[in-house]
């Protein structure tokens, strides 16, 4: 985590639905965490390149064009110790083995928004550095 005690934490929030991204967006900000929005997977990696204080990703599975394990995937090259959410209606048997081998975490939706900061919390104090 790129943060002390006396650091924000800052989080990137990837959501093509327009409202959910502002739900999760202003829940993490009520939290007290620096949020970065982006509607799209290109939009994601441009703030990732751009802003290496990002401690937390979270993004939806299903965008068009990069869908969310690509950003994922592009996001781990470019920041190999940042930790990532990813938001799906998929099944758990959907998801690709290796999402759950690589310790990112899955968040099924629908979920409850308030639940959001709690969750950003502990992946981030979870093998912190």
């Amino acid at each position: 985590m790129n943060q002390d005690a006396t650091t924000t934490p800052s989080a990137l929030i990837v959501e093509d639905e327009a409202i959910l991204l502002m739900l999760v967006a202003e829940t993490l900000r009520d939290a007290g965490y620096q949020v970065y929005e982006a509607g799209n997977g290109m939009a994601a990696v441009h703030i990732l390149e751009t802003h290496p204080e990002i401690d937390i990703m979270i993004s939806d599975i299903r965008m068009p064009g990069m869908n969310g394990y690509e950003v994922t995937r592009a996001a781990l090259t470019l920041r190999p110790g940042l930790k990532v959410v990813l938001m799906t209606g998929y099944t758990e048997e959907a998801i690709p083995q290796n999402i759950a081998n690589a310790g990112i975490r899955v968040l099924r939706k629908p979920f409850d928004i308030e639940q959001i900061p709690q969750l950003a919390k502990s992946v981030l104090n979870r093998h912190a550095d």
